[in-house]
């Protein structure tokens, strides 16, 4: 199998942060599927020429975090993705109404924020908004 990450060196966050934020985007899209099986972490260090032991870490943590398994002897593979998925979006609901909240106590209105939620969907994200 071969490697389906690359590592970023420009990007300020480790090695480890990187391996498991791709393999968790790879996961909940569907690329990667359940039960599929991940690269070694021989196979994988080599390929991305660093350490195995940073692959391991990002194992470790994909493990926890539920997005993979480990079968003892034979390698890691992917855990059914729509769990995780939901898990996901209940977080990031959580996070938001949370930012909402906080918002309102600062005084940000609602056209404010349908504002800045506007500029979201309609530049992916990349505009900057001063409320």
């Amino acid at each position: 199998m071969a490697c389906v990450i690359s590592i970023d060196y420009q990007d300020r966050r480790p090695i480890y942060e990187q391996i498991v934020a791709r393999y968790e985007m790879l996961i909940l899209t569907g690329v990667l599927q359940e039960d599929e099986q991940l690269p070694s972490v021989r196979q994988m260090a080599q390929e991305l020429s660093i350490n195995p032991n940073t692959i391991q870490k990002a194992y470790s943590i994909l493990e926890h975090d539920g997005y993979i398994y480990t079968v003892r002897g034979r390698g890691n593979f992917v855990s059914g993705s729509s769990a995780l998925m939901k898990n996901r979006r209940r977080d990031w609901e959580d996070r938001l109404k949370t930012l909402l909240r906080e918002g309102k106590k600062l005084g940000i209105d609602r056209a404010a924020c349908e504002k800045i939620l506007e500029g979201i969907y309609e530049n992916g994200g990349e505009e900057e908004s001063a409320v």
